[in-house]
Parts: structure tokens; C-alpha cells; sequence
């Protein structure tokens, strides 16, 4: 395992210094932040008047966790020796950029205790309850990569993320300008649950060989490529049909077709794993999934909004 004594941290150069922070948010994955809080604020639209402080308060801070949880799995990767110089991937932040593990470390849990501020502002303006919610979402996030046993590193990854980070913000989003959780708010969150675990899974194909090394158990290396590829295209594939089910059962606005919009992406993304074995190859692939991801959302909130303005 390596430690912080085996490695010089050269300063980090002021040109790239930017874009070394920037990169250690894992940007690609953010979408599974902000796309949720969107959602679920555009179903609220339905039953509500807009609350705008609450939603900018719950996207910061929803962003700010998904940052802060980024840096966690950043600092542990390096502490449990995945990350090298010839990692793959838009991590190494401290194998490659010089930037100290105490450093991330301490940034990370920053951006948690501001997120704690912000979730004050929101209790304050709607319900205590939602204390409790958040900080044991909080932990789930340290918990991810952090801990005796860290949730990625069992099959479990992308059922913990699908739910906290999709139908939990979506829903979480909702209630706080509504006051309630409806039927129909938990439905429609849940091929954002599946999209979001679909990020996950992705990373874990692309990750595959390296992860099987070092004694993870993630779903990925449990099924082989093959069959993980195949449930990637399932997880896509039941993402879009569970919409146009809503639609046909009476559930949703047909706006909600929209999202037949984002299906090259998937398909790009499914495409772009097969016969793929070096995690190079498999980047653009990757990146095709969280852009599913986003673009889905969007164009589900578009139609929400479409519905929404019509009637």
C-alpha cells in the first residue's frame, strides 16, 4: 500500500492550477448532482409555486456533495494504492498533479461542512426531518470509498448510488417546495435511480481488470464484461421503456417522448464498450454514459415544463 512518504509532491504549476481543481471534481460525474435537483424541481412545478432559494440552496449543495464524495474516493484510491501514474482516468490528481492527499482530504471535508450550512437554510424553510435525510446521505458519500469496507468496492455501488444521488435528490428536490412525496414524483425518478447506477457500472467495466487486482468485488467483475455490458444496455433499455409504460398507464404528460432524443447516446455508449479491453478505450464510452444521463434529464424536465405550460 502506498503511503505519502514514498512520493515528492512537486508544487502545482499556476497555468494548469485550475484546471487541476477543476479535474479533481470529476466533472462528468456532476450531472448525477444537478440533473435530479432540476427534475424534481420541474415535477414540483405542477404543484406548486417555485421556491427559487430553495432550489439554487439544494443544487449547490447537492453539488458540493457529489464534489466532495469525488475527492473522498480521490484521497482512498490513492491511500489503498489504485491510483498511479498510468491510471486511466480523470483521477490521479495526486499521483500526477502533486497535490497532497491531506490537501484533498481537508477540501473535501469543507465542501461537506458547507453543504451542512446550506442544508440548514433549508430545514429552517421547510422540515428538520430532512437533517437526518441529508447527513446520512453525507455518510453514504464518505462511505462510498471510505471505511473498513467501502460500498464500491462491493456489488452494491450502483444500487447505493442510483438511489442516493438519483431518486433520492429527485425526491428530496420535490418535497422541499411541496411539502409531501408523491406517487407520481417517485415514479418518474426511476430511470434517473437506474441512469445514475449506469455511471457507476460504467466506470466499473472500464475499471475492470485494475479493480480485480487489487480484490474488489464490484457487480462488473462479478458478472464478467460481457454480461455487464448486456446489463448496461438493459439498465438504458428499461430506462426509456419505464417512461413510455407511464405514459401508456396514464402517469405522465407524452412530452415525456422527449427523451427518445438521448437514445444515440446510449447506444453509443453500449457500442463503445464492446470488444473494448483497455481502459483507454473504453473512456469515450464512459463519458457517453453520464451524457445519457444528463441529456435524459433534460429532456424529461423539458417535457415536464412543455406539460406544464400547455396546460
Amino acid at each position: 500500500m502506498q503511503t505519502e512518504t514514498k512520493i515528492s509532491y512537486p508544487p502545482v504549476s499556476p497555468n494548469k492550477s485550475w484546471r487541476v481543481w477543476w479535474k479533481l471534481t470529476r466533472p462528468h460525474t456532476l450531472t448525477a448532482a444537478f440533473v435530479p435537483v432540476l427534475l424534481g424541481t420541474a415535477l414540483a412545478i405542477h404543484e406548486t409555486t417555485i421556491h427559487m432559494g430553495l432550489f439554487l440552496a439544494m443544487l449547490v449543495a447537492s453539488l458540493l456533495i457529489q464534489a466532495a464524495t469525488n475527492m473522498f474516493n480521490e484521497y482512498y484510491d490513492y491511500k489503498r494504492g489504485l491510483d498511479t501514474e498510468e491510471s486511466v482516468g480523470i483521477g490521479g490528481t495526486i499521483v500526477r498533479d502533486g497535490v497532497k492527499p491531506k490537501t484533498i482530504m481537508q477540501i473535501a471535508l469543507s465542501l461537506y461542512g458547507i453543504s451542512i450550512l446550506i442544508g440548514i437554510y433549508i430545514c429552517m424553510n421547510t422540515s428538520w426531518w430532512l437533517a437526518a435525510i441529508g447527513l446520512f446521505c453525507m455518510i453514504i458519500g464518505y462511505l462510498y470509498t471510505g471505511g473498513p469496507l467501502p460500498i464500491a468496492y462491493t456489488p452494491f455501488g450502483e444500487i447505493f448510488a442510483g438511489f442516493f444521488m438519483g431518486m433520492g435528490i429527485i425526491l428530496i428536490s420535490f418535497y422541499i417546495q411541496v411539502g409531501t412525496v408523491t406517487t407520481a414524483s417517485v415514479l418518474i425518478s426511476v430511470p434517473i435511480f437506474i441512469l445514475v447506477g449506469a455511471i457507476l457500472l460504467a466506470n466499473n467495466i472500464r475499471d475492470l481488470d485494475g479493480d480485480k487486482e487489487f480484490g474488489r468485488k464490484t457487480l462488473a467483475i462479478l458478472l464478467g464484461r460481457k454480461h455487464a455490458i448486456f446489463l448496461l444496455a438493459a439498465m438504458f433499455t428499461v430506462s426509456y421503456a419505464w417512461i413510455f409504460a407511464l405514459m401508456m398507464i396514464g402517469h405522465s404528460s407524452v412530452w415525456l417522448a422527449l427523451v427518445v432524443l438521448s437514445v444515440p447516446k446510449a447506444v453509443k455508449a453500449t457500442k463503445g464498450f464492446i470488444g473494448k479491453t483497455l481502459p483507454i478505450q473504453m473512456m469515450p464510452a464512459m463519458q457517453s454514459t453520464a451524457q445519457t444521463n444528463t441529456i435524459f434529464g433534460f429532456l424529461l424536465t423539458i417535457g415536464l415544463f412543455i406539460d406544464y405550460f400547455i396546460n
